[in-house]
């Protein structure tokens, strides 16, 4: 078991010790989508969801998500995360909503979940604030573009 840092002497789980580790500025770059269809598609594009502005709200959810990640994905380490920011692009031939969240930090440990987790809260909050009209959008492709800092350096997703 010493070779798995998530697990004690025991075998049982822990957070990884991250004492000894050096500070160093750290960015990481996520993505995923939305895919609706052409009318909530619509609705979105032209502000007309019934709830309010879909992409303001799932701007506010991706960032409030990012900002509470160590509260909800267990071992993950609580960071001081020094910029968040996520942008949406309307895929109009595909009626999809794509999502990318940047995190950066300097610290010990990346931001790597921290942007996931942006990610994945923005597209659940659209898929919130329109299941009133459509119940079968499809929340897919969340992934790691990028990621820069630490031990292991520059990571960058080929796709």
């Amino acid at each position: 078991m010493s070779d798995f840092t998530h697990f004690n002497e025991n075998g049982r789980a822990r957070m990884v010790d991250v004492t000894e580790k050096s500070e160093t500025q750290r960015t990481a770059i996520a993505a995923g989508r939305v895919l609706v269809n052409r009318e909530t598609f619509e609705l979105i594009r032209t502000g007309g969801m019934k709830k309010g502005d879909v992409l303001t709200t799932a701007q506010i959810g991706g960032i409030m998500g990012a900002k509470r990640t160590a509260d909800i994905i267990p071992m993950c380490h609580p960071i001081f995360i020094s910029g968040i920011d996520i942008d949406f692009e309307m895929d109009e031939e595909a009626c999809a909503v794509n999502i990318t969240a940047t995190a950066k930090c300097t610290g010990v440990t990346g931001v790597e979940m921290e942007a996931l987790t942006a990610v994945s809260v923005a597209a659940l909050t659209v898929y919130d604030m329109c299941k009133a009209v459509q119940k079968d959008m499809v929340i897919s492709d969340i992934r790691l573009l990028k990621k820069t800092g630490g031990k292991s350096g520059t990571f960058l997703r080929e796709e």
